[in-house]
């Protein structure tokens, strides 16, 4: 019964600190451990920087290398990917398992769209995209052109002046 108190001990301070923070870097492997039992889950091929953070020994740059293969269309299919990657042994992966998932997405699918790269899409790629019309692609070229690349999302939404709703319906198909 011991080992049980143990674990719903630590599980409640952890609880918490996910609570308030989405973000919440975890500090040791125990942590992560623990962050799993309560449903943590990476998506290993749509993890952000900030989700690859969160594992204890993962550097910023190990991240970026993460996520700019895994944006580039390479699939990560296994913790012998991610060690190769960033350098790390497979042993000291292996610990994140319960956090880390692998899963297989068809690139030409409808579920997982083909995303564009905004600052050098044409017009008509992006009147491929279901919610930009030839207006606001146009749009979009002519504010790249004129004012140089968008850097974010803040940006292109304060420039083009677009709501909310067409951002977020946006966030799947572009990317900077």
């Amino acid at each position: 019964m011991r080992g049980l108190d143990a674990l719903e001990a630590g599980l409640t301070p952890l609880r918490k600190k996910l609570a308030q923070d989405n973000y919440y870097r975890f500090s040791s492997v125990d942590e992560v451990q623990l962050g799993a039992k309560l449903g943590v889950r990476i998506d290993a091929n749509r993890a952000t920087v900030d989700d690859w953070l969160r594992l204890p020994g993962i550097s910023i740059h190990q991240a970026r290398s993460l996520v700019e293969l895994s944006r580039s269309g390479m699939l990560l299919t296994c913790w012998d990917d991610v060690a190769a990657i960033t350098g790390i042994g497979l042993q000291q992966l292996q610990v994140f398992e319960g956090v880390v998932q692998f899963y297989y997405y068809d690139l030409d699918s409808e579920v997982m769209p083909r995303q564009l790269l905004i600052n050098q899409a044409s017009a008509r790629e992006l009147t491929t995209i279901p919610s930009i019309d030839l207006a606001l692609a146009e749009r979009l070229v002519y504010g790249r052109h004129r004012y140089g690349p968008y850097r974010d999302w803040l940006d292109l939404k304060r420039r083009l002046q677009l709501p909310p709703e067409v951002i977020t319906e946006l966030l799947h198909y572009l990317r900077f």
